[in-house]
């Protein structure tokens, strides 16, 4: 942001009346000032500085991370920044590549296994999931090449998710849906003939756990593949 390139574009692609914030470490930054930005200095590693930068600032529509890139520049940002941001507005970090490369952090810690942990708190959200490890101040994150988007809906974000009744008529329809594995259709011919074993406690989870152990068995091989690091 020092040579101010950055807030002339957006000016330029917002208009005139858009209020443009920018963040830097150089104190001469101040300087863009005079043209109408607000500029504040400080470390985005810093929570301390998002803290009082939060007071300042306010509310805002759209986060753009174009820092330094480290991994904790830009968890650190996003974990302070995310409550200011309003409905239906964004978090944009870019260069995401650097956590695939060396000098940007210990590489357990990417930005990019964060957001596969963000995912996997998205997902929690799931009503027969235990969510209080869940995540409500996301409602969706976008992936491209470098970039990674986090868009805000809170009303969507808290909406309770669960499954419904679309309302047809059961007609005992057989399912195919494992028809691929032997074991499992099996298993449905057990169950069926077994009929009485629903009464017992405890058998929903022990079908549960037989169904996840042949699903399991079955798909391991096969899509083994697919999370090869050569794939």
């Amino acid at each position: 942001m020092l040579g101010g390139g950055s807030l002339f574009m957006w000016r330029e692609f917002l208009g005139p009346q858009a209020r443009i914030i920018g963040v830097d470490m150089n104190p001469n930054a101040k300087k863009w000032e005079s043209e109408g930005f607000e500029i504040y200095i400080g470390n985005q590693s810093d929570e301390l500085f998002w803290q009082d930068f939060k007071k300042q600032v306010g509310r805002v529509d759209v986060i753009l991370d174009d820092g330094g890139h480290t991994f904790e520049q830009q968890i650190i940002t996003t974990e302070m920044l995310l409550d200011i941001i309003n409905d239906h507005g964004m978090l944009v970090v870019e260069d995401t590549h650097t956590s695939y490369m060396d000098g940007f952090g210990y590489r357990r810690f990417s930005f990019l296994e964060y957001v596969k942990r963000f995912i996997d708190k998205i997902n929690q959200r799931y009503s027969e999931f235990d969510n209080t490890v869940a995540d409500q101040r996301v409602w969706s994150i976008q992936t491209y090449e470098s970039f990674v988007a986090f868009h805000i809906n809170r009303n969507a974000s808290n909406l309770i998710s669960e499954r419904t009744d679309n309302g047809g008529e059961y007609d005992s329809a057989e399912g195919y849906r494992y028809s691929d594995n032997q074991a499992l259709k099996s298993l449905d011919v057990l169950v069926r003939k077994l009929n009485f074993l629903k009464y017992i406690p405890g058998i929903k989870w022990l079908d549960a756990k037989a169904r996840s152990y042949f699903i399991v068995r079955k798909s391991k091989r096969r899509l083994k593949k697919y999370f090869s690091s050569d794939s």
